[in-house]
């Protein structure tokens, strides 16, 4: 096999794994609704955007014949739609949303997760000369480096303790 190869299949398992690690970080929240029987601190638009995501990349990686794209967001998909449906089951007629400057409903493991991901998936798409895939993939990265600065920021005086974040 090639160099190029390997480096490319290296990537690629990179970015299966790194997926689907960021996909299982929604199971503490499944686990949670289930003990609780509540939504309590679990947070609906991440499942939904991410399945909206996993569902258009599932196509493109269908035209495209890419068996990582199929198989990571076939198997997001079927994650976030149980996500969904066990959030729709026990979520309270009328929804509160408190603003508050706490990083308590932000999951740590979620933001880290999704970092990884998306650099993983832009410097695939990036060996691949493929702006449809590297692109879109810049927001994560984006948005996972303001939740890292929100950690950092509000970590004083909060519930969770981030130590790797506090100087």
């Amino acid at each position: 096999m090639e160099a190029g190869g390997v480096a490319d299949s290296l990537l690629s398992g990179a970015c299966v794994l790194f997926t689907l690690i960021m996909y299982s970080t929604g199971l503490s929240d499944l686990r949670h609704m289930r003990m609780t029987r509540s939504v309590d601190s679990v947070q609906f638009l991440p499942f939904l955007t991410t399945d909206i995501n996993n569902l258009s990349w599932l196509s493109y990686g269908a035209l495209k014949g890419d068996g990582t794209l199929i198989f990571v967001n076939a198997t997001g998909a079927v994650l976030q739609t149980l996500y969904i449906s066990v959030y729709l089951h026990y979520c309270p007629r009328k929804a509160k949303v408190i603003q508050t400057k706490s990083t308590q409903r932000l999951s740590f493991s979620l933001t880290i997760a999704t970092l990884l991901t998306s650099a993983s998936w832009t410097l695939y798409g990036f060996q691949l000369r493929d702006p449809y895939i590297m692109v879109p993939n810049l927001p994560g990265i984006l948005t996972s480096f303001i939740r890292l600065w929100l950690f950092w920021k509000y970590s004083q005086g909060q519930d969770r303790n981030y130590p790797l974040l506090q100087t």
